[in-house]
């Protein structure tokens, strides 16, 4: 699947695990939302995950702009970088914002 087809789209994602919720099997709690695209099926079998960065109220749903996708090196799990239309992060940006999650694998940051 070639998930850098998404960078520069319009999504809407569907947010099953809100800020402050905690990992269902590893206890973490999420320092932001994170949901999936509806419909759409990744290398891993499952919905292609998101995280939503800048928006600092849990959600149940997010519409917004993917702005990179983090393709990991090891997994067959990409995740998509969504953020509300106009705002901007850097590489360095993200990195920070997803390290909660992302310190665990090799990845690089895809741009269009």
């Amino acid at each position: 699947m070639n998930t850098t087809q998404y960078i520069g789209q319009i999504l809407q994602v569907v947010i099953d695990r809100p800020l402050g919720s905690r990992h269902p099997r590893h206890g973490f709690t999420y320092p932001l939302n994170y949901g999936f695209l509806p419909g759409v099926i990744s290398e891993d079998g499952e919905e292609l995950d998101a995280y939503v960065l800048g928006v600092f109220e849990p959600l149940q749903a997010f519409e917004g702009e993917c702005i990179a996708v983090i393709h990991r090196l090891e997994d067959d799990d990409d995740k998509l970088v969504l953020v509300t239309p106009g705002r901007l992060f850097t590489d360095e940006q993200i990195r920070v914002l997803t390290e909660f999650q992302e310190r665990w694998f090799n990845s690089v940051i895809l741009r269009s």
